[in-house]
């Protein structure tokens, strides 16, 4: 009976002891798991942080390159045209047009370079199909605006069509580009994109007005000019005496030759 007793209490330590290891070792693994949970959110949430300024760094590129140089480098080359050919203002302008339109090809690149670098490019979504279409035409853009044909060559009406054409057409798309570029991220990074929206349209207003304005300040101008010279003609014509009128209007005698300027200053 001794030994039985003695045999259960044996046993029943055994229980505990082993009970007690098994709670520290899951308490141990429990640990662990929590610990590498931390350390897997920490590193999603590093990672979430680097592609959200990624992706930021990539909008901005694009929005100077497409949004902001190329449309300014358009209104500069509309400015040189009005500019007297050869002066000093229109080579300013075409020089400041061709560097701005360098720059913006070179920016565009390098958004282009990040994008297909750091960014999951499925090209499922309209944001990235005109990305990719855009960069070409870019691309294609700036090697047009190298072989300039000289003035006076039967070329030179041809690529000025193909040039103007393919730059508006970029322009726009730049454009349409960067609102679905907004869209994206927005719907990526679950951030507000209000703010930029409505400063772009803004951006996109001015210089819809300004480049609408370019061709009729000069109009404008001459209506103005029109406008004063038949004012200043009509109150010259008010201030001539009565008399001086009606003798001017005097009828000449048939039998008598009278030459038209003499008539008017007699």
């Amino acid at each position: 009976m001794h030994t039985l007793w003695k045999s259960v209490h044996i046993v029943v330590v055994s229980f505990y002891v082993s009970a007690l290891l098994f709670s520290d070792c899951m308490a141990y693994e429990e640990g662990n798991h929590s610990s590498s949970h931390k350390n897997t959110n920490n590193k999603v949430y590093k990672m979430n942080q680097q592609k959200t300024s990624d992706i930021a760094v990539h909008g901005l590129l694009l929005w100077a390159s497409t949004g902001f140089l190329m449309p300014l480098g358009i209104l500069l080359i509309r400015g040189s045209i009005k500019a007297e050919p050869g002066s000093r203002r229109s080579k300013l302008l075409f020089y400041l047009h061709v560097a701005f339109q360098m720059l913006s090809v070179l920016l565009a690149t390098v958004g282009a370079a990040m994008s297909l670098k750091k960014f999951e490019n499925s090209f499922d979504n309209n944001h990235q199909k005109l990305g990719l279409a855009l960069y070409g035409a870019i691309l294609v853009q700036g090697l047009i605006g190298f072989f300039r044909p000289h003035r006076g060559k039967k070329e030179r009406s041809y690529w000025y069509l193909l040039h103007w054409i393919l730059g508006t057409i970029v322009s726009l798309v730049g454009v349409i580009n960067i609102y679905t570029g907004l869209k994206a991220y927005h719907k990526r990074t679950l951030k507000s994109t209000t703010l930029w929206t409505i400063l772009f349209t803004v951006e996109v207003t001015i210089i819809g007005l300004v480049y609408l304005f370019q061709d009729k300040v000069e109009y404008m101008k001459k209506q103005g000019v029109i406008i004063g010279s038949e004012s200043s003609i009509l109150s010259s014509n008010q201030d001539i005496p009565q008399s001086q009128t009606q003798k001017e209007l005097l009828p000449v005698a048939c039998g008598r030759k009278r030459n038209a300027l003499e008539n008017l200053f007699d």
